[in-house]
């Protein structure tokens, strides 16, 4: 296959200069995580990431937007872009993004992933996706639980929650929280409360900030090892003959329920 920048003079121009940040990008892909899109890599500056190498097609226009929407992180980003030709970003990303930048992050180590979780006393929940499916639900979740400032989101099973579509899904926000995956025997103490059509109404439950928030696959639910892990089963309200809710907004609805008492950050008030 032809290499877009050896084959266009145009977009070898401001890759081969000092800093080189395709050959840098290339070094470090495999083991670095892909930040998708403006909105990506701005919050993974702005939660403390590590990236090595950051590309835009159009610099100008991606300061611009940082300047309107992120300016906490304009003067990070101003240090951190390099200007590529349209051809030279496509073939770094599989799906162009309609904002046309692209980062690479240093993925955190599950070492420290698990010491932020089994941290305590914990001051918010922690989420766990039992045995999960889908790669953008789960994305969601990870934002979800960045808004509310939940402690971190766990998977269980073959799912790997740092895969590029959920990155993409989380908007860069797995850097604002603890994302790992783990077996249900390894997973931070606290009492469990999983979700099940089973269980006590969610309403009259109130959710202690150490609790484990626990939501079973889009298709079978809990699996049996996590069951029997569960303290207390819980169900959302929802009306008769409607089958269930989506994963994200089960996750949500429990989060939310969970803040009711105080615990999630404060709407600041309108200026």
């Amino acid at each position: 296959m032809t290499d877009p920048v050896a084959a266009d003079p145009v977009a070898a121009g401001p890759v081969t200069d000092g800093h080189d940040p395709l050959g840098r990008w290339r070094r470090l892909a495999d083991d670095a995580v892909l930040l998708d899109g403006f909105h990506a890599l701005k919050h993974a500056v702005r939660f403390g990431a590590q990236v090595p190498v950051a590309v835009a097609v159009d610099r100008r226009a991606a300061l611009a937007l940082a300047e309107e929407l992120a300016p906490d992180v304009r003067e990070a980003l101003d240090g951190l872009l390099t200007e590529v030709a349209q051809a030279t970003y496509a073939s770094l990303v599989s799906r162009p993004h309609p904002t046309a930048v692209a980062a690479l992050a240093v993925r955190p180590t599950r070492a420290a992933n698990r010491e932020r979780l089994g941290r305590t006393p914990r001051t918010a929940p922690v989420v766990v996706l039992d045995n999960p499916r889908n790669l953008g639900n789960a994305g969601a979740v990870i934002r979800l639980a960045a808004g509310f400032g939940a402690t971190g989101v766990v998977t269980t099973g073959t799912l790997d929650p740092w895969h590029p579509t959920v990155l993409r899904g989380g908007a860069g926000l797995h850097f604002a929280t603890a994302v790992e995956r783990m077996a249900v025997d390894e997973l931070p103490a606290g009492p469990v409360f999983a979700l099940d059509p089973e269980g006590d109404d969610i309403r009259g439950v109130r959710l202690p900030d150490d609790a484990l928030l626990a939501f079973g696959s889009e298709r079978s639910g809990l699996s049996a090892e996590l069951r029997a892990r569960a303290d207390h089963l819980l169900a959302l309200p929802m009306r008769p003959q409607v089958s269930s809710y989506n994963l994200a907004t089960s996750v949500a609805m429990t989060l939310y329920h969970w803040s009711a008492d105080g615990g999630a950050p404060r709407v600041p008030p309108a200026p």
